[in-house]
């Protein structure tokens, strides 16, 4: 069996480091069984979250989405892509136009193979990030960001990610590419964002996908093709 898991809101709070005692167990965990991390933070800031140790103890961990891979301290895989200039041009359009009165800077986060998207800033504190959270729940600023960019941008894919952020990367190098690694065999797979999960199979590969959640659970069997869109229902 192989254990895929998310990170932030999974293992640890949003971009916050890992409870101490629950580091015990899931190291124990990932010392015991096959566990892969997807994440869409880098590298660096993985190892902050969750330490060093446990970051190698994991079989290999996707960082940026699956854009920049490792198996411990080797790395096994980087995707140089960057954002087109006019992309970049209408995300700072956005900026301009967001009526969330506060700023932190660095809204444009460059990563392996994807970008980061904040109207709030990659500065803010954990306070300030509530604050935004809470807002665009009720505002869905950011699902109307990345609506209007892939309607504009159909050939790259904007999405909700964490709690502040809309990922952005080309088609088909989001957090489902992974599923690539996994031709055969049971995965489960442990996350805390429901809704929408994307997935990209090999032609003529088949995985049973297992999500569990802490009140969303399905099994999915899949066969190979192309972009294949599941949403998990909510358990009664």
């Amino acid at each position: 069996m192989k254990y895929i898991f998310d990170v932030d809101g999974t293992l640890t709070p949003s971009r916050q480091k890992i409870d101490p005692n629950f580091l015990i167990f899931f190291n124990s965990f990932a010392l015991a069984n096959e566990v892969y991390l997807v994440t869409g933070s880098d590298r660096d800031k993985t190892i902050e979250q969750i330490t060093h140790l446990l970051y190698c103890n994991c079989k290999r961990v996707y960082n940026c989405a699956g854009n920049d891979v490792y198996e411990g301290d080797l790395s096994v895989y980087r995707n140089d892509w960057t954002l087109p200039t006019d992309a970049a041009q209408h995300l700072l359009e956005e900026l301009e136009t967001s009526r969330f009165p506060v700023r932190t800077g660095t809204h444009i986060e460059e990563r392996p193979g994807c970008i980061n998207f904040s109207i709030l800033g990659r500065g803010a504190n954990q306070t300030e990030r509530l604050v935004y959270s809470d807002w665009d729940s009720i505002k869905e600023e950011r699902k109307g960001i990345a609506e209007r960019f892939n309607d504009k941008f159909p050939e790259l894919y904007a999405y909700v990610g964490g709690v502040t952020g809309v990922d952005i990367s080309s088609k088909g190098s989001d957090k489902g590419q992974i599923i690539r690694d996994f031709p055969d065999g049971d995965l489960v797979f442990f996350r805390s964002v429901n809704g929408v999960i994307r997935l990209q199979l090999a032609m003529d590969s088949s995985v049973r996908l297992d999500t569990f959640t802490d009140t969303w659970e399905g099994t999915i069997l899949l066969n190979g093709g192309d972009d294949i869109i599941i949403v998990i229902t909510q358990q009664n």
